[in-house]
């Protein structure tokens, strides 16, 4: 069974369990900005994934690790949105990237509700990391990410409150927050060994 075709399968399993992402509370009423993030798995015999460090520079989240990603503009779906912000903020081009489906939803404590899109892509692509926004491109291996072993709990007073969250280190990077956590239910959802 190919990569494409391990993901595919775990995407469509009715039986998985259905994660309602969440790293913060939210009132019944709230009305969320829909976002989209590209989970870019590269189709390898130790597959990878592909996230960025977000530059020092911009107004929010500077510095985090972060799955290229972005809002809708109007008139887009989640794997639209999706493709458009690898392409702008890693030069991914979106022929390159076998779409394989839609994860679990993730709320944010920023606002958003964003859909993961999980796709294939070809390894070592030459990718560029927009000036602007991204400081790095790097890969991680799946199996790393979705090892619950390296999924470490955390916690953090934000706004007055105790929130708590995962936190990956791979090598001198910190993965967590809402990239962590939509892994973590990206992990749940595939229960198996990359």
């Amino acid at each position: 069974m190919t990569l494409a075709e391990r993901l595919a399968a775990a995407l469509a399993d009715d039986a998985a369990p259905v994660l309602a992402g969440d790293d913060h509370d939210h009132s019944a009423d709230a009305v969320l900005t829909p976002a989209a993030v590209l989970v870019a798995i590269t189709d390898r015999p130790a597959p990878g994934v592909l996230l960025t460090q977000r530059t020092e520079t911009l107004r929010r989240h500077a510095g985090q690790v972060a799955f290229p990603g972005g809002r809708l503009d109007p008139g887009e779906d989640a794997v639209t949105a999706a493709l458009r912000e690898a392409e702008e903020e890693i030069a991914l081009p979106r022929q390159e990237v076998s779409v394989i489906g839609t994860s679990d939803s993730y709320r944010t404590g920023t606002g958003f509700t964003i859909t993961p899109v999980i796709g294939v892509v070809p390894p070592d692509l030459p990718l560029v990391a927009s000036e602007a926004e991204v400081a790095a491109v790097f890969e991680v291996p799946l199996a790393f990410l979705l090892d619950p072993t390296n999924q470490r709990a955390a916690m953090a007073i934000y706004q007055g409150r105790e929130r708590r969250y995962v936190e990956m280190m791979w090598n001198d990077r910190r993965i967590w927050g809402a990239t962590a956590g939509m892994i973590v239910n990206l992990s749940k959802r595939l229960r198996w060994r990359a």
